[in-house]
């Protein structure tokens, strides 16, 4: 059990940090091999089209990552995401839904702290990504997006729909790589999660906080960044104000955000396919099959392929508020 302290912070700031947390043994490693797994074909792929000189398969994955993307300068993001896009689905959309990711998504480590946050029977909310973050002064433009770049000041709840407005949703951050300051590390403003929703516009960079409402120069002084290490893992409310700083550095950041929250409450994005992480009352009804949580993935991709695009926020293009 977390000590009282834990929960204080939270309440006050709106996020707190937990040291150690998970195993990077058990719980990181096997997603860094999974991840590596997918390189090398994408490697192949790119070295058969003529994109790329070598595998480069000697190096570590983060650095064989970023020497294949200066090369090929390919929209890698999707490849690795865990999460469809939220238009332009087709029934060959990349995603990846593997076995040490699902593992990740219900480490024992992991639920036994969300719990203390939002009790004991826990879904597991699909809006999700990783974020394989690089050097901005490296990243080609084709490889630049919401994903693999600089990500502005937002709140979690402005990113679903308003069903979800009473949701008690956790943000889960939790880094991959060592994650700082020069590397583009995660900042907050404590305390914003006792304000409003703020007014959230679409830019180049998706869904940001409009600044007109609250200039950039505001929210950058009041904010605190947060430099964390494999293991550790941040809690957030979902109406904390943050955003992911610029990878000044030469090395790539690298990080997971999932969310979680009690049984039926509405996820905010009801097209994509969440689950039961844990039910304490009824442990049958929770996913424990990988390839079942991927093939719930697949399906959805195939529907959204075959249908109209779906709106899935309350923000809209063009929204005057926002000229």
């Amino acid at each position: 059990m977390f000590e009282s302290s834990v929960f204080a912070k939270f309440d006050t700031d709106g996020y707190v940090v937990v040291r150690g947390l998970l195993d990077v043994e058990l719980d990181i490693a096997p997603v860094i091999r999974e991840y590596s797994a997918v390189l090398d074909r994408l490697a192949g792929q790119w070295l058969a089209a003529g994109r790329l000189t070598s595998t480069y398969d000697d190096l570590p994955f983060c650095e064989r990552l970023l020497k294949i993307v200066i090369e090929a300068e390919p929209a890698y993001d999707q490849h690795f995401d865990i999460s469809l896009p939220q238009a332009g689905v087709t029934d060959n959309t990349p995603i990846h839904n593997g076995p040490a990711v699902f593992n990740l998504l219900r480490s024992p480590r992991l639920l036994d702290a969300v719990e203390q946050f939002v009790g004991p029977e826990i879904y597991s909310n699909p809006v999700q990504h990783t974020r394989i973050k690089l050097p901005e002064h490296l990243l080609p433009a084709p490889s630049r997006t919401g994903l693999t770049a600089q990500v502005a000041w937002h709140q979690d709840l402005g990113v679903v729909t308003d069903d979800a407005d009473n949701t008690d949703m956790l943000t889960v951050w939790l880094p991959i790589t060592r994650s700082t300051l020069e590397n583009g590390c995660m900042a907050v403003i404590p305390g914003s999660h006792r304000g409003d929703l703020a007014l959230h516009c679409h830019s180049p960079n998706p869904l940001t906080i409009n600044q007109v409402c609250i200039p950039e120069s505001q929210l950058t002084e009041k904010s605190v960044p947060l430099p964390m290490d494999p293991g550790d893992v941040l809690f957030m409310h979902r109406r904390t104000q943050h955003s992911g700083l610029v990878n000044h550095s030469d090395e790539i950041r690298w990080s997971f955000d999932l969310r979680y929250h009690p049984i039926g409450q509405p996820t905010g994005r009801r097209w994509f396919p969440g689950f039961v992480a844990r039910s304490r009352s009824n442990p049958p009804s929770e996913q424990v099959s990988p390839e079942a949580w991927a093939e719930s993935w697949r399906r959805v991709r195939h529907e959204l392929a075959h249908s109209d695009d779906v709106a899935f926020n309350r923000w809209k293009h063009g929204d005057p508020r926002c000229a």
